[in-house]
This record gives C-alpha cells, sequence and structure tokens, in this order.
C-alpha cells in the first residue's frame, strides 16, 4: 500500500488545506505555543512564573572577572615573561610579578620544575604546593 505522501504527489496541500498544513498549524503551535490562551490552564497551574522577569543580575559595570594562570601555564611561559620584563632570572631562580602583569590569581593545574618566586594577589592552595615544592616562594 501506498505512503500517505506518495498518495498526494501532485496535489498542492495533501488534502489538508491551506494553512493546516504549514508547519505546526493545525496543532497551534511548538512547545510552548499558545501557553497565555490555550494552554493557560497548564501554565497557571504548572508554571506559574512563566511570565515576567525573576532575580536579580548585576550591572555588568560592577562585575570583575579575574584574570587567572595555572602553574604549568606559568612554567611553559616563564621565558616569555622574562622577555616582557614581567620576570628575571636570578641564577636558577625565577621572580615573576603576576600582578604586573595584569594576572590576579595563580591555580593549581599543572606541573612546575624550576623554582619560582611568585607576586601574586591571590593563590590557591595547590598552586601553593606545587610552587613551594619546586623550591619557589609566594608574595601576596
Amino acid at each position: 500500500m501506498p505512503s500517505r505522501t506518495k498518495k498526494f504527489r501532485g496535489y498542492r496541500t495533501h488534502g489538508r488545506g491551506k494553512k493546516s498544513g504549514r508547519g505546526a498549524g493545525i496543532i497551534g503551535g511548538h512547545g510552548k505555543a499558545g501557553y497565555g490562551k490555550t494552554g493557560k490552564i497548564g501554565m497557571l497551574k504548572y508554571e506559574p512564573d512563566y511570565y515576567g522577569r525573576h532575580g536579580f543580575k548585576r550591572p555588568q559595570c560592577m562585575v570583575e572577572a579575574n584574570r587567572t594562570i595555572n602553574v604549568g601555564e606559568l612554567s611553559e611561559q616563564i621565558e616569555r615573561f622574562v622577555s616582557m620584563g614581567f620576570a628575571k632570572k636570578e641564577g636558577d631562580v625565577y621572580s615573576v610579578d603576576l600582578t604586573e602583569a595584569g594576572i590576579d590569581k595563580l591555580l593549581g593545574t599543572g606541573n612546575i620544575e624550576v623554582a619560582v618566586n611568585v607576586t601574586v594577589a591571590e593563590v590557591s592552595e595547590k598552586a601553593r604546593e606545587k610552587v613551594a615544592a619546586a623550591g619557589g616562594s609566594i608574595v601576596e
């Protein structure tokens, strides 16, 4: 037996009239369409907060995102910091001023093998442990 679509090939509306064959015309729309009219009872019962704004959004001028760097990234880019003037090498120990470089916090992902004395505003406990284990120190 042929499919319904095959049966109506050549007939513009497939037997549905003009509007009901377009998109979700005959069912009243997709998803939550009609929540203010036909679906009003369901909306009032199950989603009473459907309309309106809820909560508080801080103004973007007040939001400050911390600029962070991981210990592993610091280890990889230590020579770049030296060339940019944010770090100095004294013997086997590097001295890095991350605050001057515009970085707010040092995080502990990755490994570090070189001894580094870091000046930074904030530091995670994991980063503090890894820098100390490599022979460096943190100055806040």
